[in-house]
């Protein structure tokens, strides 16, 4: 798979003449919003096996036979040169396909309102056949230990139908907000945390659901070792039934990271009970901050090398949103970002007749624009090599895989650059 950034006034026909497939294939394959008004800086992603690369300066055969993982002989001999033949710049090298590693995707589904939106259910049955979990978010814990259900609609069949582990996501939310004093409960009075497990195992088997996995976010610090206690007791209950068990984590960088997001989550004890955890890492950028990447690789990869030094790296989830957010300048806080889908970004830049730029130390597109009001707005957002970013992060750390807030944000590169990196693991009942 071929990641190209366009250039000033080139066609889709000469990208193709490139790379020798056609127009309708690259089409296909992105979803283009916009065809016939490419953007400058727009990345694309060219179905074809393996990748070309041209020589850069400070390159030699060998430094760019390790940056693809292959063997320098390999390299050489696939493009018909010798291995001491000096490369200029800008000469073309083919590089294969090399052996993908195994990785696990899981993907959070959200229905909000009285019933499932259709092009909710339709990203979902879109995404499913590249995921390992597809996670209806979410079963609300009530006081008395019982469950307020989000809607599914035809989620479990979607599930069954493509080996995805269907995930019961667990919230400790109140009218949509976290909630410490909920989890207290939950996590003390053992009366209602009996009933509370009990209604978790009915429901699960009910609905076919073979992984619980707890979003319990802004518990008090105090109840850190009671969160730990708990998911103890929940993990010897649900391996009765054969079912995983998996938590959701705010993104630290150390032990003792003060504030109410962090302070409950315990890195090392939940990499010792449950089978694997999600780490939030997105964020940075939010709605209601200032614009910025959403999930900067550096920040990202700050966290995800303190979790490896807290639990095995084989359980562990990386983050990643499928959103972008666009805000309006000059930022002013209680103001609120919207947010858009790569695709829906791709469309405003083209609209407005900017060049989407490439910030390299966060790893991400953005572009600026002036609406009809003549107000300036900045938009972050995800594209190919962003995400392909990320892969290459997974394989460095050799994590579990990646898990995905939320699907119904079109971004079709994501689904071709999954299986150009790595063979998905299915778990099939």
């Amino acid at each position: 798979m071929q990641i190209h950034v366009v250039q000033q006034n080139q066609t889709l026909f000469e990208i193709a003449q490139t790379y020798g497939t056609t127009v309708d294939d690259i089409i296909k394959a992105n979803e283009i919003p916009n065809p016939n008004n490419l953007v400058v800086g727009q990345t694309l992603v060219v179905p074809i096996i393996g990748r070309f690369y041209w020589v850069q300066p400070g390159d030699s055969l060998w430094s760019i036979s390790r940056k693809f993982n292959i063997s320098v002989q390999e390299l050489a001999n696939v493009n018909r040169i010798s291995l001491n033949q000096p490369l200029q710049i800008g000469f073309r090298l083919y590089i294969p396909q090399g052996l993908k590693p195994r990785a696990e995707f899981n993907g959070y589904v959200e229905p909000r309102g009285t019933s499932v939106a259709p092009i909710l259910e339709n990203s979902a049955r879109e995404a499913a056949p590249y995921l390992t979990y597809l996670a209806p978010f979410s079963f609300q814990a009530l006081r008395d230990g019982s469950l307020k259900e989000p809607l599914l609609n035809n989620f479990p069949a979607i599930a069954r139908a493509n080996n995805n582990v269907l995930m019961m996501v667990i919230t400790n939310q109140e009218n949509d907000q976290f909630n410490d004093e909920l989890g207290r409960i939950l996590l003390n009075d053992m009366n209602i945390q009996n009933k509370f497990l009990n209604n978790i195992v009915a429901t699960a088997k009910k609905y076919g659901f073979r992984d619980i996995h707890f979003d319990f976010e802004y518990l008090r610090p105090a109840d850190r070792e009671a969160y730990n206690r708990f998911l103890r007791k929940a993990r010897d209950r649900f391996k009765q039934e054969g079912w995983l068990i998996s938590t959701a984590l705010a993104p630290k960088t150390s032990a003792g990271q003060k504030g109410r997001w962090y302070e409950a989550h315990d890195y090392k004890a939940h990499g010792e009970i449950v089978d694997f955890v999600v780490i939030m890492t997105y964020e940075w950028g939010y709605s209601g901050g200032p614009a910025m990447a959403v999930s900067p690789i550096g920040p990202v990869r700050r966290v995800l090398e303190y979790a490896v030094s807290e639990m095995p790296s084989s359980k562990i989830l990386m983050g990643q949103n499928l959103y972008g957010y666009d805000w309006t300048l000059p930022f002013v806080k209680g103001t609120v970002a919207k947010a858009v889908s790569p695709q829906q970004a791709i469309q405003l830049a083209a609209r407005y007749n900017v060049p989407i730029q490439y910030d390299t130390r966060a790893q991400a597109p953005f572009f600026r624009y002036v609406n009809e009001e003549g107000k300036r707005h900045e938009v972050w957002f995800e594209d190919a090599r962003s995400i392909q970013a990320k892969f290459d992060l997974i394989k460095e750390l050799k994590l579990r895989g990646m898990s995905y807030w939320k699907l119904g944000l079109s971004f079709p590169q994501n689904w071709l650059l999954i299986i150009d990196n790595f063979n998905v693991v299915k778990r099939p009942t």
